[in-house]
């Protein structure tokens, strides 16, 4: 009883030391809050015109930027269904095998109905064992969650959550968000930065509160522009943080790109199909987080038409191979068969993809 109870305190302990990031940007926030709202706009604006219209600029940026925060910060991540984890059955015969052949014939058998695509760098069933479940296309097991996570891009001690499927479309609002807040700020108040060095302020506490408002909002800036800039790559490229440092592994073999369907398509795989909702953090994303559209089987207008390349022994392997047609999902599947109107190079890419004739590249649906 004495080890269980020592390891639930210690769990008990970094629960509550996780949630310090946190504290930290939110202490941060208030501050800026009263620094921005009192003292720049009510103590130091003397225009009235001037401090309506900065508050009211003001305001509509800070909800939107707490409300994606609180999202990110709250939503839980999704874990894989029911259907990826080992049955009773299959639990007591996987533990009856030695050989780890024998194991990976039993997970083979098991993800012959199920859309995984992935393999480990070794060619294996991607298998967790502390979870006891196959993992789904671009599934990781978080060691801070103690969970596999669907589309886990990271965790992310910022907002103490793991940012993956359930809510990467928050996250990016949030540094969308984050970043606007901190350039209104610095450009609004720079002005009275300036007089503050010219002694045009008045002798108040308020202008060391611009001073500092000034700096730490400028500092903000920088950081999280390359951290946002970052991650609309990753957006448009189709790729997490993850498979950013380690490309995902197919049966054919490793490619970076294997999920990217187009960068129209890949912005709507994370903020939906309506673009009226993509600045809202509300849950809009396409798809169950089990399972993807490859251009592996859906030919990809920015990549070559073979994903290994344009090597034509590779080529002639990939048209040898066989995939197994399984249903996408309802929302994934029309990522393949709808064309938007905003969008611009998909329509000639459906054509030439109803013009191939080559059997080894026919287009299936695939999860």
């Amino acid at each position: 009883m004495a080890p269980s109870g020592s390891r639930s305190m210690k769990r008990g302990c970094q629960r509550v030391l996780y949630w310090i990031p946190v504290l930290f940007i939110a202490l941060i926030v208030a501050w800026s809050y009263y620094a921005y709202v009192l003292q720049l706009c009510i103590e130091s604006i003397e225009d009235t015109g001037e401090k309506v219209v900065y508050l009211l600029l003001y305001h509509v940026i800070f909800i939107m930027f707490v409300w994606a925060y609180w999202q990110t910060i709250f939503t839980q991540p999704m874990n894989p269904l029911e259907e990826f984890h080992l049955s009773y059955s299959d639990k007591e015969l996987l533990e009856r095998e030695d050989r780890g052949e024998s194991q990976q014939e039993i997970l083979r058998r098991i993800a012959k109905d199920l859309p995984i695509y992935t393999r480990t760098n070794s060619g294996a069933i991607r298998f967790c064992e502390r979870c006891q479940l196959l993992k789904p296309d671009r599934c990781h097991h978080c060691s801070v969650c103690d969970k596999c996570i669907l589309k886990m891009d990271h965790h992310c001690p910022w907002v103490n959550n793991c940012v993956g499927f359930s809510n990467y479309k928050f996250f990016m609002l949030f540094l969308a968000y984050s970043l606007l807040y901190c350039l209104f700020i610095t450009a609004t108040d720079l002005q009275y930065f300036i007089k503050f060095w010219m002694n045009g302020l008045p002798d108040t506490q308020a202008k060391f509160h611009i001073l500092f408002l000034f700096f730490s909002a400028s500092m903000f800036s920088v950081s999280l522009a390359s951290l946002f800039i970052y991650h609309c790559w990753l957006v448009c490229k189709n790729r997490s943080t993850l498979e950013a440092v380690r490309a995902p592994v197919f049966r054919h073999g490793t490619d970076k790109n294997g999920f990217s369907l187009g960068i129209s398509k890949n912005l709507r795989q994370v903020f939906g199909d309506e673009m009226k909702y993509w600045p809202v953090p509300m849950f809009s994303s396409l798809g169950d987080g089990c399972s993807f559209p490859t251009c592996l089987v859906n030919l990809d207008p920015e990549q070559p038409s073979s994903p290994t390349g344009s090597n034509p022994a590779n080529k002639a392997a990939a048209e040898g191979r066989q995939f197994p047609s399984k249903p996408l999902r309802e929302s994934q599947s029309r990522l393949l068969t709808s064309t938007p109107s905003w969008t611009e190079s998909d329509s000639a890419t459906n054509k030439d993809i109803k013009g191939a004739s080559n059997p080894g590249m026919t287009i299936e649906n695939e999860a």
